[in-house]
């Protein structure tokens, strides 16, 4: 929704935003002044990069947490997941030069011409290859686009694991929904865009998991068996009144130059399915993988056979996640993560990149979690695995010492206390 810059200040610095930037980020009106200075700060930084604008509109798209379901979504299996509090945040507005300039804070100008929108190998891994797909495929759906720029500004933190990526991807979209759809698409469908243009433009085979939990919003149960139709369902659950603190540790290890690793987990999944008769493990009964097993062994290797072992059994853990947390089985659910976590380091070894002896963060992180949780609560790896993050369910009778002792091991600000968040990508 288009506004006049100056009316946008002056109703962000008047608090006349506060009740919906409170829902946004679950906090209460009165501590709203310094997310209000945020986009304040991206009109700026439009005017300041761009030129003045007479209007512009203001847009959000959260970050996310996988709770349930580590690499299932590529598999067209389930998961569990939710958006958190820390998002990106843009101003857009129109120009005449019919480009897409893009400007994020601590990185160079992205600029692509609105008439050639063909995906360009020279492009893969950058952002210029998503921002590409992504009008390709609002063009595919009758949007009319123009030129436009956009200013975008960040707190979620790059390869972290909350996925600021896919957070990227969903504002984008819903940017380009806002501007230029005159029937706008479903949250669900900007989450598929999303997906699309990494996969074909940006050349990362990625599951749908980090665009719709971003896209869509709050919690939600994700069944992908028809991934054309996936089947969302809201989980009504409030960590806090279980006594449970959502925290999210840094592992201080980067995702960059990990993307074989993160490409050979679906496709040796899709490996052992092949040999089953299936496209993916979805397509194929656990019993006839039982069957196949000396032969998926000898066609694909011992470590996709146990990536495919663990994929089934994640898949089934998250049908008992949402019974849990819907019957408010707390101790059940935070089993189920805990044996979630231990799969994954054992059996799908997305903790330590195949090789690495100096450099194991994600092992170390969770090693030391678990020793200060001592049995209580639940850690795991978070998201892709490799580096980044991992996720922790901690007591809060101990997350003050939790925190300050995980702090003292990974660097001040690397335990991340979230909140899950109610809306998905939003217009402001």
């Amino acid at each position: 929704m288009m506004k006049s810059v100056s009316a946008w200040k002056q109703e962000l610095s008047s608090g006349a935003h506060a009740a919906r930037l409170a829902a946004l980020y679950c906090c209460a009106p009165e501590e709203t002044p310094a997310q209000a200075a945020r986009y304040e700060a991206v009109l700026n930084g439009l005017d300041a990069t761009f030129g003045p604008h007479a209007e512009a509109g203001l847009y959000s798209a959260p970050g996310r947490t996988e709770i349930g379901g580590n690499h299932t979504d590529h598999q067209h299996g389930r998961v569990l997941a939710g958006s958190v509090n820390i998002d990106m945040i843009a101003a857009a507005a129109p120009n005449t030069l019919n480009q897409l300039r893009v400007q994020s804070e601590g990185y160079d100008l992205c600029v692509i011409g609105l008439d050639d929108l063909a995906a360009r190998k020279e492009e893969e891994n950058t952002t210029l290859s998503l921002l590409r797909g992504e009008c390709e495929a609002f063009r595919q759906r009758g949007a009319k686009l123009a030129g436009l720029d956009v200013y975008i500004s960040s707190n979620v933190p790059k390869g972290s694991g909350v996925s600021s990526s896919a957070a990227f991807e969903v504002l984008i979209g819903v940017i380009l929904n806002d501007c230029f759809m005159t029937d706008k698409v479903s949250p669900i469908e900007i989450a598929q865009i999303g997906q699309w243009a990494e996969n074909v433009y940006f050349g990362k085979p990625c599951g749908l998991m980090d665009q719709m939990a971003s896209s869509v919003g709050n919690i939600i149960t994700i069944d992908f068996a028809d991934p054309a139709h996936p089947d969302v369902e809201p989980v009504a659950v409030d960590f806090s009144k279980a006594g449970l603190a959502l925290c999210i540790l840094d592992s201080c290890a980067d995702h960059a130059d990990l993307t074989d690793e993160y490409a050979a987990v679906p496709a040796e999944c899709r490996a052992v399915a092949a040999v089953c008769g299936g496209e993916v493990l979805r397509d194929v009964p656990f019993e006839t993988f039982l069957a196949k097993l000396p032969e998926c062994r000898k066609q694909c290797g011992d470590r996709a056979v146990l990536r495919a072992f663990h994929i089934y059994a994640d898949n089934d853990r998250v049908a008992k996640q949402v019974a849990a947390l819907r019957e408010g089985d707390f101790d059940t659910f935070l089993r189920l993560v805990n044996e979630s976590g231990h799969s994954s380091w054992e059996y799908l070894q997305n903790v330590i990149p195949a090789g690495y002896k100096e450099h194991q963060e994600m092992g170390v992180t969770i090693a030391a979690a678990k020793h200060y949780l001592n049995g209580k609560g639940a850690v795991r790896v978070h998201g892709g695995g490799f580096a980044g993050t991992a996720q922790a369910f901690v007591p809060v009778e101990m997350l003050a010492d939790f925190k300050a002792h995980m702090e003292a091991i990974l660097g001040e600000g690397r335990c991340h206390v979230l909140s899950i968040r109610p809306e998905g990508g939003a217009v402001l």
